[in-house]
């Protein structure tokens, strides 16, 4: 073999390897985006201010079965953990009609924070979410600690969460 073919082959594979990396890095190592969005009753939040409690994000549509189905279980994680520290947002996507946000709230009688993401910068600032549910666990530091896509495994979730209240 050439000297040439050794060293692009050492190339290639050092560059493959640093994208594989990339891709398959362990959860935990990206930091939330500084995102400031607004909700339905009109109060600001920004997820920089939310640092030193864990915050769950989760990007739903009322259109999505799966996002329906796991409201109860939201609901029962907001009620159990929110008086401990948990912060939730709740992102409607993009396409979902104000409406049927409001009238998703209303009728399941959702506690925490709604947000309409009108023009798809939260979707955007979390790496460009298309599918729902989608969700992010946020550790008090500010480090994505879990990106689900599709329905959340609530065992899981309170284990993380046991963890990052020191409960």
């Amino acid at each position: 073999m050439k000297t040439k073919d050794i060293i692009f082959g050492l190339f290639a594979l050092a560059l493959v390897g640093t994208l594989a990396y990339l891709w398959l890095s362990p959860q935990g190592l990206k930091q939330a985006p500084n995102l400031s969005v607004r909700t339905l009753d009109g109060t600001q939040i920004n997820l920089a201010t939310l640092r030193g409690k864990p915050v769950l994000v989760t990007f739903w549509a009322t259109s999505c079965p799966g996002c329906v189905k796991e409201i109860p279980h939201l609901i029962e994680l907001h009620n159990e953990y929110g008086p401990q520290g948990l912060q939730m947002l709740a992102v409607a996507m993009a396409y979902d009609p104000p409406n049927h946000v409001i009238a998703m709230r209303d009728a399941r009688k959702l506690p925490y924070p709604i947000v309409l993401d009108l023009d798809g910068s939260a979707a955007r600032a979390f790496g460009d979410v298309q599918l729902t549910p989608t969700s992010f666990l946020i550790a008090p530091d500010g480090r994505i600690v879990r990106h689900k896509i599709g329905e959340l495994d609530m065992t899981e979730v309170r284990a993380q969460l046991h963890t990052l209240l020191g409960s």
